[in-house]
């Protein structure tokens, strides 16, 4: 049978993931005050950029954008090692993880 199926997942797939993913960090980092929630909201964005270049590249059968992926991740982890730093650092200091009360780059 040649026909298709119902549980093809095609790159609109993907691709209506994404969006949905990059929809929900963006709002997520430009509505809310808490930087966890802003933290992960920058992850939910990498790991829609990260959908797309695996979609792509597996829909042009190529392999470079499933390497450039894998240097997202690396940076991903990156950003989420020093983010979570800064703010515990900013928590013993200022007592608050909100990003409203913390407007001076002086402690």
């Amino acid at each position: 049978m040649t026909g298709l199926s119902l549980t093809t997942i095609g790159l609109g797939h993907y691709l209506a993931l994404s969006a949905a993913l990059m929809l929900i960090g963006t709002v997520g980092v430009l509505t809310r005050r808490n930087v966890v929630v802003i933290l992960m909201s920058v992850e939910l964005i990498l790991n829609a950029v990260n959908i797309n270049l695996i979609a792509f590249s597996k829909h042009l059968g190529q392999l470079h954008g499933q390497v450039f992926a894998i240097f997202v991740i690396a940076v991903a982890v990156a950003e989420a090692a020093v983010g979570l730093g800064i703010l515990i650092a900013l928590y013993r200091n200022k007592g608050t993880v909100n990003a409203d009360e913390v407007d001076l780059l002086k402690w």
